[in-house]
């Protein structure tokens, strides 16, 4: 009887958290070529929180940012920004993957906890934000399409992209490619 209780709470409960993806297969998977991994932090103060939060309508507060840049030899691959966004009611774990250049090539869910609205974990929601800039628009429901079933999370998303895009700009001079070359 105490096992069937449980059950139906598990049930009835808080949503459950689904990882996805761990960091170090993320990465894996993101650069294959690499051969290092190194992290870069950005580093925000007040002044510029206050002025990323006007550009991006995002909750960015003061405080240290960690990208890992992505290595092969002296060859930078690109960078990546593990992040949170919440959603309707639970934080979303995502990974927003650089080009050299600071444009967007691929977006992962890596833990989702809400009960309902994990569609942005489709390729199709996700190949929105490939080839993004900072100087994009992502606003959900006009420049990035929402998911059906998944408004909360289609919003989360289109807000923390844009808040990576922002703090990727921020990002010192890696080096090690030619201006504009493009990564993996």
């Amino acid at each position: 009887m105490l096992s069937l209780l449980l059950c139906l709470l598990a049930l009835v409960g808080g949503a459950r958290a689904q990882q996805f993806w761990t960091p170090d297969a993320l990465l894996a998977d993101m650069f294959p070529t690499a051969d290092r991994f190194e992290p870069i932090e950005v580093h925000v103060d007040a002044s510029q929180a206050r002025e990323l939060r006007r550009r991006t309508g995002a909750d960015i507060s003061a405080g240290t940012w960690r990208f890992q840049a992505a290595w092969a030899g002296s060859t930078l691959l690109g960078t990546v920004l593990f992040d949170q966004q919440k959603g309707q009611h639970e934080p979303i774990d995502f990974a927003v993957q650089f080009s050299p250049d600071r444009v967007v090539v691929r977006q992962e869910v890596v833990t989702y906890r809400e009960k309902y609205g994990d569609g942005v974990r489709d390729p199709r929601f996700r190949r929105q934000f490939v080839g993004k800039t900072a100087d994009d628009p992502l606003v959900a429901g006009k420049d990035i399409i929402i998911v059906s079933g998944a408004t909360y999370s289609s919003r989360a998303m289109a807000i923390g992209v844009k808040r990576a895009l922002v703090l990727a700009e921020l990002l010192p001079p890696l080096g090690g490619v030619a201006d504009g070359e493009a990564g993996e």
